[in-house]
């Protein structure tokens, strides 16, 4: 009798579930910025240190990663003289990134006045900026930045040199793709988290943001606010909103030290900022 060939069922293939974001891995962020590295001045070697670890995690999370330098003028540091210099954004491009399709871009800056560790100004937002990374594994049209050089050296304009120059060196066709563009500047003190459009520009982005967060049961405050990189996108024309802003008492001291930052808060601002990239994108 012929022997009857069977044939053996294909594996079932179980997809992973997609990662979650974890306070713990930003917490620990946190602990090594302002506690490890210290104040990171713009210009100073303490803010290089910190820009070339943060460029190898990204990389470590699957990132096509990019240096952009540009100039800071001397000034005054929230009442320390400083000198002119250098200072660097970190650029994050996933390595399945289409420049043809629409992206959103996620950006918090890395540099403190001249006397703050700045474990939530804003070592906060790189933690998210980090995770956030780690959760969407380095794939999708998510660009992620930390911005150099976003701390004032005086009055008036002299802030936000990084995402200034950012900007200024956006092609025509980036700008027109760009579907929106968020800063998490200040994120991890509180319960409830502010979301900040440029009063007189666009509040799309600021209010899909509330949307999302009113779906996650996060508690959300709306209001307008210019003080952080959104601004220099906003002032271009491209739409943009910050993440970020809660008042405390350790602001640009030396006090601003990882104990300052709540895991609870940097959680629900890493859910909400992850959902929204994930659907924008």
């Amino acid at each position: 009798m012929p022997r009857t060939q069977t044939t053996a069922p294909a594996p079932t293939v179980t997809a992973s579930p997609p990662a979650t974001f974890e306070a713990a891995r930003a917490m620990r962020t946190v602990r090594h910025l302002a506690g490890r590295i210290g104040p990171r001045l713009a210009t100073g070697p303490a803010f290089r240190e910190a820009a070339e670890w943060v460029a190898d995690a990204l990389r470590e999370r699957g990132y096509d990663v990019r240096r952009q330098s540009f100039d800071v003028p001397a000034g005054d540091s929230w009442g320390v003289p400083v000198a002119a210099g250098r200072s660097t954004n970190v650029i994050a491009t996933p390595a399945d990134f289409d420049p043809d399709a629409p992206y959103v871009l996620v950006g918090a800056h890395l540099d403190t006045v001249a006397v703050a560790p700045g474990a939530e100004d804003n070592a906060s937002g790189v933690a998210v900026l980090l995770e956030l990374g780690r959760v969407l594994g380095g794939t999708g049209q998510v660009v992620l930045v930390a911005f150099g050089g976003e701390e004032p050296r005086g009055p008036g304009d002299l802030h936000h040199f990084g995402s200034t120059a950012y900007v200024a060196a956006m092609s025509p066709a980036e700008r027109r793709h760009l579907s929106g563009m968020v800063a998490m500047d200040r994120v991890g003190v509180g319960a409830v988290v502010p979301l900040s459009s440029v009063a007189g520009t666009p509040t799309a982005t600021r209010d899909r943001l509330a949307r999302i967060g009113d779906g996650l049961a996060v508690p959300t405050l709306v209001e307008t606010d210019a003080a952080s990189d959104h601004e220099s996108f906003a002032d271009a024309g491209l739409p943009a909103a910050r993440i970020g802003s809660t008042p405390y008492a350790g602001y640009h001291s030396a006090a601003d030290v990882p104990a300052v930052v709540s895991p609870a808060q940097l959680r629900r601002v890493g859910e909400l900022v992850t959902a929204w990239a994930r659907r924008a994108s």
